[in-house]
């Protein structure tokens, strides 16, 4: 038997104030400065500790192992306990495990370090979107999620920039000593915030409350497509991620040193893509923008695809594709993430934590894809971002439109 259950909305006619936003801003950009800063000290890392490429390689593999598993486990506590302990909690593991890094003496040591410092971070992610919808209920999330991804997109471009001043001037250990700093800085800033998930709105399940909270979001078919919708977009960015250095730098001879802006101009248009979706959210609500989103990746991997295989366009017929379909990310990963909370905000810290882990579980299927396919031509990435859109589109319009009314249902 179901029920329904109408939740208060919470206030939203009076924004937080602005060190509210400025601490949300740093827990969500937390997975971003964890990799983006030590990129550029990858090959100093290797050299010193006496490791291959491939073994570096394995400290981002790590990474995203350990924040895309944590996410499901802190989700549900936060739903538990509120939101501020476990974020604390995880800021802890952060800087245990950026400590862990700046002091490892081989690339197994880091790579061990590094989910640690994953499994840390993942919980400031997860649980400031939860926040986001908390303060601003079901028809604002979707807007501040996309004004705080149009802010923190800042750090994949200041980030390595950063990242390598600091290695010529203090070595790369000074890079994760400076992750310690931030995640420090972080802690005090949370204490200065108050909690917004009420203790009378907390979930009391224990751990197996916890795997039927699950096993009843597995079976809301408009939550599922919003994980389905943003899991399938991310295999193909990560597939882009992995993919662009040899499309661009091998295959069309761009200079290494000039990548990092082909690279920024796909930021850039997901800046911009999010900067939109928050001026289109009033006026065609964020089920249609999503829907735009899946049809525009579906359309500009396909476009690559043919590129790809035919030389069509040159270097421009590989970048604008890809710029189309990163920047469909402001329609979709914002939107999804608002419109799944909304269906279940009695779980918005679980649902969450779902729909993040399926956007890096599928990430990481995506670059190993383009690792299996590689052969120095952009034509696995293509094919890998068609798909993907395809994908995406076919989700939204076999299972998106169930509906928009945010409801709960309690079994």
């Amino acid at each position: 038997m179901s029920v329904t259950v109408k939740l208060a909305e919470p206030e939203t006619d009076v924004p937080p104030p602005l060190r509210l936003m400025v601490v949300l801003c740093a827990l969500m950009g937390f997975a971003a400065i964890s990799t983006d800063f030590y990129l550029p000290a990858m090959p100093m890392m290797g050299r010193a500790l006496h490791a291959d490429a491939g073994a570096m390689e394995l400290t981002i593999s790590g990474y995203l192992i350990g924040f895309s598993s944590g996410q499901l486990v802190w989700g549900p506590l936060g739903d538990r306990f509120g939101r501020k302990r476990p974020i604390a909690v995880g800021l802890v593991l952060f800087i245990i495990g950026s400590v862990g890094c700046a002091l490892a003496g081989s690339a197994n040591e880091i790579i061990a370090w590094r989910v640690v410092q994953a499994c840390g971070a993942c919980a400031g992610v997860v649980l400031s979107r939860a926040m986001v919808r908390d303060i601003y209920g079901a028809e604002r999330s979707g807007a501040m999620l996309s004004t705080l991804i149009t802010v923190m997109a800042v750090a994949p471009l200041v980030g390595p920039l950063l990242g390598g001043q600091i290695l010529i001037l203090a070595g790369w250990r000074a890079i994760f000593w400076l992750l310690v700093v931030i995640g420090v800085l972080t802690g005090a800033g949370l204490a200065t915030i108050p909690e917004t998930l009420p203790a009378h709105m907390r979930s009391r399940h224990g751990m197996l409350g916890i795997l039927t909270g699950y096993r009843i979001l597995f079976v809301d078919g408009r939550v599922m497509a919003c994980a389905l919708i943003g899991g399938f977009f991310y295999f193909g960015v990560f597939a882009y991620v992995a993919g662009s250095p040899f499309a661009f730098i091998t295959f069309s001879h761009v200079p290494p040193q000039l990548y990092g802006f082909l690279f920024g101009g796909g930021i850039l248009t997901i800046m911009l893509a999010n900067m939109a979706n928050v001026r289109l959210l009033p006026r065609f609500g964020g089920l249609q923008l999503i829907g735009w989103g899946a049809i525009g990746s579906a359309g500009a991997g396909l476009i690559l695809f043919l590129a790809a295989w035919t030389q069509w366009g040159g270097l421009l017929g590989l970048v604008l594709p890809c710029y189309v379909f990163v920047g469909a990310s402001g329609l979709i990963v914002a939107n999804s993430m608002a419109r799944a909370m909304a269906y279940r905000p009695d779980q918005a810290g679980a649902v969450s934590a779902l729909l993040g882990a399926a956007q890096y579980g599928f990430g990481m299927l995506g670059s190993a894809a383009i690792s299996l396919m590689a052969d120095g031509t952009p034509r696995p990435m293509s094919a890998v971002m068609a798909i993907a859109g395809v994908a995406a589109m076919m989700s939204y319009f076999c299972f998106g439109g169930r509906g928009d009314r945010p409801t709960t249902r309690l079994a």
